[in-house]
């Protein structure tokens, strides 16, 4: 262990490149130290603030950083993918060598204060399932396990036999004009409120089967096409005979290509579509240079984790959400 001599804390509301290239150098020699997975979403932060945010003059300060003297020694970044009211998620890090020594401890009543700032509903923390220091910390804190999500790597490639299974299926790159109907497969498949649905499905498709209810989406809750993808987060729209079936979302970073966000409508279950997008997902990544190509799932979604693994994804490492009401 190491002794801290000059502490000083770096508050910011995103991360610019010289923040970045800081955090993911202590990033890879965390990860590398530790064998954990670590969820920071540095490359979706990294210098960029929403048009949403410059509009609406919002201030918030989602990035605590500590550092010893020149050398940044932990860190905590706060992700919101939602509008108001929607959780925050909390992930971070210490350098091995100044741990022990209330640098984590520091961080995170600083992140709590800032989150009771926000009308943001709960706060998850996230931890590697095989990170003890981590699990025992967020057990400290009165969070209640809330779920967990695999990581999983594509290993062998099944592109081949399968680009005949494609079923028709085009992608269209959405656009902000298309951000009300993103939103609204997300509340279909992601929401709160439809998880109950999750195992309910004979479906062999990723996604949520609910009932067709008119959902109004608060503008502050619609994401941005455009926005997104000037963070590197490429939308696209799936459709088949002019109509939309579904959607996936793409993104590149240091050759990883990660698929988020695949989903099918519910009357078109059933039918193969989920592979076939997986598929041309996949397709689009190589087509970029993707070394690899990974995905997240929850773990009780056991259409989809079946679907991934069907197709050569392979689980790395088991992320756990811990939650902290208001």
């Amino acid at each position: 262990m190491t002794n801290i001599q000059k502490p000083w804390i770096k508050l910011k509301e995103t991360i610019d490149h010289d923040d970045y290239d800081l955090i993911k150098k202590l990033q890879d020699q965390c990860i590398y130290e530790d064998k954990t997975a670590l969820k920071l979403e540095l490359d979706y932060k990294n210098g960029v603030t929403s048009e949403n945010d410059k509009i609406s003059g919002i201030k918030n300060v989602n990035e605590f950083m500590y550092f010893e003297g020149q050398q940044i020694i932990g860190y905590i970044g706060i992700c919101s993918f939602g509008g108001t009211g929607s959780p925050i998620e909390v992930n971070g890090m210490v350098q091995p060598d100044y741990r022990r020594q209330g640098v984590f401890k520091t961080l995170i009543e600083l992140v709590i204060a800032e989150w009771k700032k926000r009308n943001s509903g709960s706060m998850l923390l996230l931890s590697d399932r095989k990170s003890n220091s981590g699990q025992k910390f967020i057990k400290r804190t009165g969070a209640q396990y809330k779920h967990s999500e695999y990581e999983m790597y594509l290993k062998e490639d099944n592109l081949e036999p399968l680009q005949r299974q494609l079923c028709g299926i085009t992608f269209r790159k959405a656009t902000n004009a298309d951000a009300g109907e993103i939103a609204r497969q997300n509340t279909i498949y992601f929401s709160d409120e439809f998880r109950d649905f999750k195992n309910t499905s004979n479906a062999n498709e990723p996604g949520i089967v609910s009932a067709e209810a008119e959902t109004i989406i608060p503008n502050e809750d619609i994401v941005l096409p455009e926005e997104e993808e000037k963070r590197g987060m490429t939308m696209y729209l799936v459709e088949k005979d002019q109509q939309i079936i579904g959607k996936v979302h793409i993104q590149l970073t240091s050759r990883i290509g990660g698929i988020y966000g695949l989903g099918v409508l519910p009357e078109h279950r059933g039918k193969g579509i989920g592979r076939a997008i997986l598929m041309m997902a996949i397709e689009k990544l190589k087509e970029m240079n993707a070394s690899e190509v990974m995905l997240q799932v929850a773990t009780e979604n056991a259409n989809a984790l079946n679907l991934y693994k069907s197709c050569g994804f392979v689980e790395t490492s088991i992320m756990d959400y811990y939650e902290i009401k208001a």
